[in-house]
């Protein structure tokens, strides 16, 4: 059988961003890989398409390192809460979904990272009581629509938030506990294996949409369910993902359940290698920071969540000098209600220079965008063949428009990527070879029809779930003041080259 023949395309005369300068190049591309960079004017298979990039700058793809497709219905659906507060709200700002509000929640997500700039995700999408081949399906045919890369991990647990934090559910109420109790989880065996059902009949090319597992918080999985999740893991080749040391009320509670810091304890079961990606880590503290470092590991950092749910201000600075590799990520749209990374960007470089003086300890432009593109990446398990324009890589490339006033004028392509740049220049997105943002209009969806869609979902939502917001509302009141005050306990942390801070007065 005669083999397809792959198509050729050359991109003619755009700028390409690379590094403090800008040099104007041609791209040959051959299917989805790129295979030459070379002069403008260079030569080019005969019949191959021609794409005239003049006046715009091109940037590798930026890779969101950690996001929840089942946010994007709920953007907006909150302003004061923490996170303690937001897992509380979960019932009302996502329950009662169908399959097909799964997949409208990350469709409307991904359409919105391809708009800015954004050509690859890691997705921890989450389903009550455990997740279902029916719902994971939903949530990788979104983006094989939307047209981009991702990697769905669905986000697990067996204890409820309420049995994970010690005290917490005694403070509750004879009848809130008793509301309670049709929040439980699945036992974890029937989540693990609905996941490895999933992960055996997964139907999307995975060098494109592929799958993980995220044991979503620690201590809200028995060890049991932790070694099941790496047994799972390791099994199909995939990575693990957790939220880890996001907020200080974690740690106090991994303290008290196992003696030592929530990192410490993944390692001691073994979760802690190459595949395995930490989602804020705002509080981890040096020796965290080593152990991920010397095990290859991987941080996603979240500034704009970890500002928006009042977590702090996490030390990227200690984490790289560590070599942990790090990544850059928006979160989901429930809790920092926008998927831009160009603004994660901007403030993973602020949250750095307001942490003191030293300017020494600040990243610097090329870190955060290396972090925004290569360091996640490597965390989705892409490696080096996304986040990158370069030979042997895939072509996602986003090309920027120089007419831009965000480019007017254009001193230095880095420092203006992270400090300038808001997607408002983005002009066409290149995913595999493809465009699928073209003349800033995505090309793979009705977007029109797709908000009709939304929006009748959300009506329908709304209705709903009014009992379970008034069960937040009622939660809400022992949690909001429950939580700040087991956060008010001192935790020290050696942070900032020397010494012992408690970080919650700290920042």
């Amino acid at each position: 059988m005669a083999t397809k023949k792959k198509t050729m395309t050359v991109i003619r005369g755009g700028k390409l961003a690379a590094g403090h300068k800008a040099e104007a190049v041609d791209i040959l591309i051959e299917g989805e890989t790129i295979r030459e960079i070379g002069r403008p004017g260079m030569a080019a298979p005969e019949g191959a398409t021609s794409i005239d990039a003049k006046n715009r700058l091109m940037h590798a793809g930026l890779v969101n390192g950690h996001t929840h497709g089942h946010g994007g219905l709920a953007k907006g659906m909150g302003d004061r809460w923490t996170l303690e507060l937001l897992l509380t709200a979960a019932p009302w700002i996502g329950g009662n979904r169908s399959t097909e509000d799964k997949y409208l929640s990350t469709l409307v997500g991904a359409a919105e990272m391809l708009l800015k700039g954004c050509t690859a995700a890691y997705d921890l999408t989450f389903e009550f009581p455990t997740p279902s081949v029916e719902g994971l399906s939903a949530c990788g045919q979104a983006y094989e629509d939307a047209g981009m890369r991702a990697v769905v991990a669905p986000m697990v647990a067996d204890l409820t938030f309420y049995e994970a934090v010690p005290g917490l559910m005694e403070a509750l109420t004879p009848g809130m506990r008793k509301d309670l109790e049709g929040l439980k989880l699945a036992p974890y065996k029937t989540t693990l294996a609905n996941m490895r059902k999933a992960l055996k009949c997964w139907k999307f090319d995975r060098d494109r949409i592929g799958m993980a597992v995220a044991p979503t918080i620690p201590h809200h999985c028995s060890d049991a369910f932790l070694t099941g999740c790496l047994r799972l893991a390791r099994d199909f080749g995939v990575g693990l993902h957790s939220h880890v040391s996001e907020s200080k009320v974690q740690c106090i509670v991994g303290q008290r359940r196992y003696g030592k810091t929530l990192t410490a304890h993944m390692d001691d079961l073994g979760l802690v290698g190459p595949d395995f990606t930490v989602a804020h880590g705002v509080w981890l503290d040096h020796d965290d920071m080593r152990l991920l470092g010397d095990k290859g590991a991987s941080v996603s950092h979240n500034p704009g969540s970890n500002m928006r749910l009042g977590n702090g201000l996490a030390d990227v600075r200690g984490m790289l000098d560590r070599k942990v590799n790090v990544g850059i990520g928006t979160d989901g749209s429930n809790c920092s209600d926008n998927q831009n990374l160009y603004e994660s960007m901007r403030l993973a470089s602020m949250v750095s220079k307001c942490q003191g003086p030293d300017i020494e300890r600040w990243v610097t432009t090329d870190e955060v965008f290396r972090a925004a593109t290569e360091g996640s990446a490597r965390a989705l398990g892409f490696g080096d063949k996304i986040g990158r324009i370069a030979p042997g890589c895939k072509a996602d490339i986003v090309f920027l428009d120089l007419g831009h006033v965000n480019w007017m004028p254009m001193n230095d392509p880095v420092n203006q990527l992270v400090h300038t740049e808001d997607a408002g220049a983005v002009h066409s997105v290149m995913v595999g070879g493809k465009m699928v943002v073209e003349n800033r209009r995505l090309l793979t969806l009705d977007l029109a029809s797709v908000g009709k869609r939304i929006e009748d979902a959300r009506a329908r939502l709304e209705k709903a779930n009014r009992g379970n917001k008034q069960l937040y509302e009622r939660l809400s009141r022992v949690v909001g003041t429950f939580c700040p005050g087991l956060a008010r306990t001192p935790y020290h942390i050696d942070r900032f080259g020397g010494g012992h801070h408690d970080h919650y007065h700290t920042h």
